[in-house]
């Protein structure tokens, strides 16, 4: 088998799984090769070394990076047709102290909204609502919770009749009504540096990849205060645990009360019907993110839905269980 024809086989294996990512792991004799899919990582196959370390450099070829570096982090992007559909990768390599190389594959999918399935359907309508106003709605969720997707699913009707921009690391989806800008630290083009230039734009509608930064932070927020409407992801343990990940970004109390619009935190889930929903934990009135307790994490009405959807035989009860830490 080519290496061209093993690799079409294993993206075709992490697709038909509605994977996330693909990994290419060194271990002492070989490589495994493990695909991340609703929050489960598994092992595809073991490879050969040398079949293992083909395969990544044919990716990083075909991805313009350094075939020849080893060691060095590198970030690269490539795209394939899968099922008569084009998907866009983005590459991660680094080699670890002994040399050994490992990659990470991150498929983005086409924007199909048929595929985005809310697993409470009211929920969207909620979040809909919600973007009528200016101010800053963060989405936090585990990786490859949908964080993006969803956003760009709310956003997208205002397409030709709002001006959208998008600041990304990289561009998940390209939406041509949307100005999208990517992050380019080499070029001098931060998260930080693009929303300043963006302000000058004057964009009704603001999509920021991730806060990841103090000066990101800071501007996101000053942003939302001034009159745009700001979506963007944060990392968080649950919904209660934005507003402290905030505050130790730099942002004081008062003010992300005055600019939060709607705090939430997401998770994708296996149902028992063999399909795949997201559902929200959402939060619009922000005196309860001041009044949550030391250690809280979740809403009661997180743990009323999950508990619904297991009653109703949507939802397994082990994923029930780590959903509500049971």
């Amino acid at each position: 088998m080519s290496v061209e024809v093993q690799l079409s086989t294993i993206i075709q294996a992490a697709v038909d799984q509605q994977a996330s990512d693909i990994y290419w792991l060194p271990t002492a004799e070989a490589y495994q090769v493990l695909i991340q899919a609703t929050g489960q990582l598994t092992t595809l196959m073991t490879l050969e070394v040398d079949r293992g370390q083909q395969l990544i450099n044919h990716i990083k070829y075909r991805s313009n990076m350094a075939i020849s570096d080893h060691r060095r982090p590198q970030l690269g992007a490539m795209t394939m047709t899968v099922a008569q559909s084009v998907l866009n990768m983005r590459i991660s390599t680094v080699g670890d102290f002994l040399g050994r190389e490992s990659l990470v594959l991150r498929l983005l999918y086409p924007d199909d909204p048929v595929n985005l399935q809310y697993l409470v359907p009211n929920q969207r309508t909620i979040l809909q609502h919600q973007l009528q106003q200016s101010g800053l709605i963060i989405f936090s969720g585990p990786m490859g919770s949908g964080k993006t997707t969803t956003m760009y699913d709310l956003v997208r009707e205002y397409g030709g009749q709002k001006v959208v921009m998008t600041i990304e690391d990289p561009v998940e989806i390209y939406e041509p009504q949307f100005l999208q800008l990517q992050v380019n630290p080499a070029a001098q083009m931060t998260y930080a540096d693009l929303l300043k230039v963006g302000l000058r734009h004057h964009p009704e509608v603001f999509i920021i990849g991730e806060i990841r930064d103090a000066e990101t932070a800071q501007i996101a927020v000053q942003a939302a205060l001034s009159g745009h409407l700001v979506l963007s992801t944060l990392h968080a343990r649950g919904v209660y645990g934005v507003l402290p990940r905030l505050e130790q970004l730099g942002v004081d109390r008062g003010t992300l009360l005055q600019a939060l619009a709607t705090v939430t935190y997401q998770r994708l889930l296996p149902l028992t019907d063999g399909t795949q929903a997201t559902i929200f934990d959402i939060v619009t009135d922000l005196t309860q993110l001041s009044m949550a307790k030391t250690g809280q994490l979740m809403t009661a009405e997180w743990r009323r839905l999950i508990e619904a959807h297991v009653t109703s035989g949507h939802l397994d009860a082990t994923v029930a269980q780590q959903l509500t830490g049971d």
